[in-house]
């Protein structure tokens, strides 16, 4: 295991080596700036170490519906036409991915919502096919952990649309048996103003098949009826606080506090129309997240995988500015077992809550 921690730590000191001087091929995204030089102590260089040993487990990343789009994008190398590319995100220190399977728009009909749904599972799949040496397809905690210690980028599959269900639970079932991981019921008939009651069988096959809940998106009553449903943790894969940027996609005081209760994760987007277009007030919205639903509820989903110029906080223009956000968290005195929190070990103790969960009722007797 030691071996393959030490080859794990030497790609990727590879892969961070141009921080010093350079930038890293093709970071063409309109607003990307050098990375600063990581003088030895300093917090930039104590992040970069902290990332090789606890790594990101991102929530969310739109690339799968982008390369549908542009299928000629190569993620192998560095590509200035999309800001997610296998070279940056081991630059940033990613460890594990989701890659979401949400649509970017309304489609007309049930029908058509699985359809598209279907064909970016099928893109994804093929994705971790191609790249093998940088992506490990994941379905489980154990998954996460053996890809980190493979030195490859955990991939797991969803949130998929809560739309796709509509009066039974074998979609739910065939997404499962495709590898999906995650489910987000916002716009879906039955998360709309309350948690219906084929809401509530949703939850409680998706706590059977360990498949996560993701509130993202859902209105504050709906969310917190969906963080009490589930006997398993759920997630928020890509929000800000409301409290600090009342943007309709940043989750309330209430919700994360329903998120503590739950032991569940809310994971800090990238995205600066939700958090404001500085590292700073990235950094500002993981802090509020963290004082509500506590240390052990707070991760990052940063929402990369763009091709358009898409706004984002100057300094964390695409994965590669991830280090830049832990060193200005150890600056403003945050513990490294913290930031291993905030990184990583969120992440995995939600997904193995929620297998645990999924244990104990394939096991649990019918009355």
């Amino acid at each position: 295991m030691a071996d393959l921690q030490d080859e794990q730590n030497a790609a990727y000191t590879a892969h961070t080596a141009y921080d010093a001087d350079t930038p890293p091929a093709g970071s063409g995204s309109p607003g990307a700036e050098d990375p600063p030089a990581a003088v030895p102590g300093s917090a930039l260089e104590r992040a970069v170490a902290l990332l090789s040993v606890h790594p990101v487990a991102d929530g969310h990343n739109t690339l799968v519906w982008t390369l549908r789009q542009s299928p000629y994008h190569d993620i192998e190398t560095p590509d200035s036409g999309v800001d997610t590319d296998i070279p940056r995100l081991r630059a940033g220190g990613v460890g594990a991915q989701f890659w979401s399977m949400l649509l970017p728009r309304e489609a007309a009909g049930a029908d058509q919502v699985v359809s598209e749904t279907l064909e970016q599972i099928d893109v994804a799949l093929a994705l971790t096919r191609r790249y093998p040496d940088g992506l490990s397809l994941a379905l489980t905690a154990d998954d996460m952990a053996d890809a980190r210690n493979r030195g490859r980028i955990a991939s797991f599959l969803g949130p998929v649309p809560g739309r796709t269900l509509t009066d039974s639970l074998g979609a739910l079932r065939a997404f499962h048996a495709l590898g999906v991981r995650a489910l987000a019921p916002a716009g879906a008939a039955w998360a709309h103003h309350d948690l219906t009651p084929f809401g509530h069988e949703v939850v409680r096959e998706m706590n059977r098949l360990a498949m996560l809940v993701d509130l993202t998106g859902c209105t504050p009553e709906v969310a917190c009826q969906l963080a009490g449903a589930s006997k398993a943790p759920v997630i928020v894969s890509h929000t800000a606080a409301a409290a600090l940027n009342p943007h309709p996609g940043n989750v309330t005081d209430e919700v994360l506090l329903a998120l503590r209760a739950a032991n569940g994760l809310a994971m800090v987007t990238f995205d600066a129309e939700q958090t404001g277009d500085s590292l700073h007030a990235v950094a500002d919205h993981v802090e509020h997240v963290r004082a509500v639903a506590g240390p052990h509820c707070v991760g990052l989903g940063a929402t990369f995988g763009s091709e358009q110029a898409t706004p984002r906080p100057t300094g964390l223009t695409d994965p590669s500015g991830y280090p830049r956000l832990i060193a200005e968290l150890l600056e403003r005195g945050w513990s490294e077992a913290d930031l291993a929190l905030l990184t990583w070990e969120n992440t995995q103790r939600v997904l193995r809550d929620a297998e645990f969960t999924a244990r104990a009722a394939q096991h649990r007797r019918p009355a």
